[in-house]
């Protein structure tokens, strides 16, 4: 697959996406359009349970929308947020390891991902400073940031544009894990080695009722809960789960 601006890497179950546009990881409409490849084939390989999503270096994870593009602005706004959207609805869990600063977008992919792991980089700072351009964030900032923080802490964030530290993220709730400068990728693949070792049908249904839930309502929520009951519960995922737990050894699920 001809990528300039996006690296694929995958380490058995897990698929790697790592951004890398330097000098900052920022995103043009060619490396939107990069992406988006690349989660059509970590999406569509049935041997990718989960996926990874870094910057390329160690100073950003992403800063967002890159500002020498300004000729593609009105596209990349709309596919900016048409991707991030696309991020937070895939059905295999999603980690987010930020190696750096992540601001703008790249605060916003943060946030469309199911996990978020941060390095603890003196540099590196997470938050959506778009007020201070006198714009609003417009790649499902707004309402993701709601989401994750409430309301007051949201609005704390966006209006003042704050750009918080890892450990303050952490305090926040706006990120899952900080780990040392350098580690953040490492972390989040031996998270995603864990979720791989879940059984790949269960965790697509979990994934689809709470996709039902926040982008939908509660009863959605609880109809793809209840089919995930159902089509779990035939699955040959389901069988060798029950006979490992009765042979007390570790169960191997294979997505049937």
């Amino acid at each position: 697959m001809d990528l300039a601006n996006v690296i694929i890497e995958k380490k058995g179950y897990v698929g790697v996406l790592t951004l890398n546009h330097p000098p900052v990881n920022s995103c043009n409409l060619a490396t939107l359009e990069d992406i988006n490849k690349a989660l059509d084939d970590l999406e569509g390989d049935k041997n990718v349970r989960v996926i990874v999503i870094t910057g390329g270096g160690e100073k950003a994870f992403c800063a967002g929308f890159d500002v020498s593009d300004v000729a593609n602005s009105d596209k990349c706004r709309t596919l900016g947020q048409e991707t991030w959207t696309r991020v937070d609805r895939l059905e295999k869990p999603v980690i987010a390891a930020i190696n750096g600063f992540a601001l703008g977008g790249g605060c916003e992919l943060a946030l469309a991902c199911h996990f978020r792991i941060m390095a603890d980089n003196p540099k590196a700072s997470i938050g959506l400073t778009e007020l201070n351009l006198g714009i609003i964030p417009g790649w499902g900032g707004c309402v993701r940031m709601c989401r994750q923080l409430g309301r007051a802490k949201a609005l704390d964030m966006i209006l003042f544009s704050r750009k918080v530290s890892a450990s303050e993220a952490l305090a926040l709730g706006l990120v899952d894990k900080v780990v040392p400068q350098g580690e953040a990728l490492k972390e989040a693949l031996a998270m995603a080695e864990i979720i791989a070792q879940r059984p790949p049908i269960a965790v697509k249904f979990v994934l689809k009722a709470m996709k039902g839930l926040m982008n939908q309502n509660i009863d959605e929520g609880l109809r793809w809960e209840s089919e995930g009951v159902k089509t779990t519960a035939a699955s040959k995922d389901a069988a060798e789960g029950f006979t490992a737990f009765f042979e007390k050894r570790a169960p191997v699920f294979t997505g049937e």
